[in-house]
C-alpha cells in the first residue's frame, strides 16, 4: 500500500508532537478500538492507540505501557486471530503477538533470513497458520501455537496484500522495491501443500488484495503514479484467470457488508475519494460516497460491523498526528479522534 521512496522522502520532515493527556487503560480491552500508527520510515516511532467507546477516552501509548518498550519502526498491519493480536513491523522486521483481551506481549517473533532482513508487510490466517509477507520475495508461514515459521514459500518480487479464497492464498507481488520496473503479478498458493501453484499477470504495481462474497478475488494495481493509472483486476478463483479489468482508481478497498468501499488517494494533487462499489454488478453505485473535503490524507479505510459504521484513518500530510474519522454506513460524518503519526489499521472491541 505505501510506496517506499515516497515514505523515504516523508521522514525527512519533522514530526510535530503532541502529548494528550495520559489515560489509564482498563487490564482487558473491549468496547473500542486499537489503532495501529505506523510512524515515519527510519524514525523507529511506531505506536499503537486505544479508544474507548464508552467515554471516547484515547491513549496513544498502548503498546508501550503493556510491553514496557516501544513497538518499532513502520508498524505496516495489524490483525486479531483467535485470542491473539499480531503486528508486522517492516523497517525492524519483528512480528509482534499479543494477547487480544489484555495486549500483554507473548512473543516477537524476528522475521530473518541469517542476518537478511525478511521485511515483512502483510498478514492473513487459515486454520493453524499465519502467511505473512515479506518483502524479500517469501511468504513466511506461521505456526499460531508455536509461534514459530515452519516453512518459507518463495513468490514474486516484494510481495504485499493477500487474501483467501477457494482454499487458496493470493499474493501480490508488487516489485515495488525496483519502481519505475515494477512486478505484475498475482502468486496463487494451495494452502493444502502451501507451494505456489502459479502467477497470473495481472495490472503493474499490484497491492491491497480482497475477496467478495461470491469467491472472487479483487487486486488493487497502484501502476506508475503517473502515465499508468491504478486499476483493478477481477480474478476467478476456479481457474485463476482474470475476468476483467476495472479502470477504477484506488489506493485501498474495504468489505461493507456485500458491498466494497474503494477508497482512493491522488499522492500529486492529494485529493482523494470513496466511493461505493457493487461487486455482484461490478459497478460503482455512488462515485462519491463521503465527502472528503475534510479528510487531509486518506490513508485507509475500514468498516465495523459491530457497530454499523465506516472508519478513515487520516495521516494529515504524514507529518503530524492522525485522525480516525467516523462515518454513518450512509456516509454520514460523525466523530473524530485524535491518535498517533500516520495511522493504518484498525482492530475493533465490540
Amino acid at each position: 500500500m505505501r510506496l517506499i521512496s515516497f515514505l523515504i522522502l516523508l521522514s525527512l520532515f519533522s514530526c510535530k508532537k503532541e502529548k494528550p493527556a495520559p489515560v489509564i487503560v482498563a487490564n482487558n480491552l473491549g468496547n473500542g478500538m486499537v489503532v495501529l500508527c505506523e510512524g515515519l520510515f527510519q524514525q523507529n516511532n511506531s505506536s499503537v492507540s486505544w479508544v474507548n467507546f464508552a467515554d471516547n477516552s484515547i491513549s496513544n501509548t498502548l503498546f508501550a505501557d503493556r510491553a514496557n518498550r516501544q513497538l518499532g519502526d513502520t508498524g505496516n498491519d495489524m490483525q486479531r486471530y483467535g485470542n491473539k493480536i499480531y503486528i508486522v513491523v517492516n523497517a525492524s522486521s519483528t512480528v509482534e503477538v499479543l494477547d487480544a483481551i489484555t495486549f500483554q506481549p507473548l512473543q516477537q517473533i524476528l522475521m530473518q533470513n541469517g542476518t537478511i532482513a525478511k521485511e515483512p508487510r502483510n498478514i492473513v490466517f487459515s486454520g493453524s497458520n499465519a502467511y505473512v509477507s515479506c518483502y524479500d520475495g517469501y511468504v513466511d508461514v506461521i505456526d499460531t501455537a508455536t509461534l514459530s515459521v515452519t516453512q518459507r514459500i518463495q513468490v514474486g518480487a516484494n510481495p504485499e496484500g493477500m487474501a483467501i479464497a477457494n482454499n487458496k492464498l493470493y499474493v501480490a507481488n508488487s516489485g515495488g522495491l525496483n519502481f519505475p520496473n515494477v512486478d505484475s503479478t498475482l502468486s496463487v498458493i494451495d494452502l493444502s501443500t502451501n507451494s505456489e501453484l502459479q502467477k497470473i499477470i495481472i495490472g503493474k504495481n499490484p497491492s491491497v488484495v480482497i475477496a467478495d462474497s461470491q469467491g472472487e478475488i479483487y487486486v488493487i494495481n497502484r501502476g506508475d503514479y503517473g502515465a499508468i493509472p491504478s486499476s483493478i483486476s477481477r480474478i476467478d478463483t476456479q481457474n485463476d484467470v482474470v475476468l476483467q479489468t476495472l479502470p477504477i482508481n484506488a489506493t485501498n478497498i474495504t468489505k461493507m457488508n456485500s458491498d466494497f468501499l474503494i477508497a482512493n488517494l491522488d499522492y500529486t494533487t492529494n485529493a482523494s475519494s470513496v466511493a461505493l462499489f457493487d461487486p455482484i454488478t461490478e459497478a460503482i453505485v455512488n462515485a462519491n460516497f463521503i465527502n472528503t473535503s475534510g479528510i487531509a490524507t486518506l490513508y485507509g479505510i475500514q468498516y465495523n460491523l459491530g457497530n454499523n459504521q465506516i472508519y478513515i484513518l487520516d495521516a494529515m500530510n504524514f507529518t503530524n498526528t492522525g485522525y480516525v474519522r467516523t462515518f454513518s454506513s450512509t456516509g454520514v460524518a460523525m466523530q473524530s479522534y485524535q491518535i498517533g503519526l500516520n495511522p493504518n489499521k484498525i482492530v475493533f472491541y465490540d
